[in-house]
């Protein structure tokens, strides 16, 4: 594992962005859980507590487990006629489902 992550200037501005209001030790989550039509499933929330197992990368946390699983990738907000959202670039997945957030490796 590299733990090279890359994060796009559009999501880093959006990431600052959401996290504007809330207490200066609010992290975004990104996550990766089982689940979803092609077998992972990608997840973002709000988190204020960070485990030993977490690894920072400015404003968001990526526990180890996940980061295994998406190691290697960009992640990117995108704003799109269908609405706005973070989209991560995974190098290791073989397969994804339409909605971007499911996939397999």
């Amino acid at each position: 594992m590299n733990n090279k992550i890359q994060f796009t200037d559009s999501a880093k501005k959006e990431i600052n962005r959401i996290l504007l209001n809330k207490s200066p030790k609010t992290y975004f989550r990104i996550s990766v859980q089982g689940g979803g039509c092609s077998g992972f499933k990608y997840n973002f929330n709000f988190d204020e507590k960070v485990d030993k197992n977490d690894n920072i990368f400015d404003r968001a946390i990526i526990d180890n487990n996940s980061l295994k699983i998406i190691d290697g990738s960009v992640v990117d907000f995108k704003k799109e006629l269908i609405g706005n959202s973070f989209v991560i670039n995974n190098p290791q997945a073989s397969s994804s489902c339409g909605c971007g957030l499911s996939f397999s490796v």
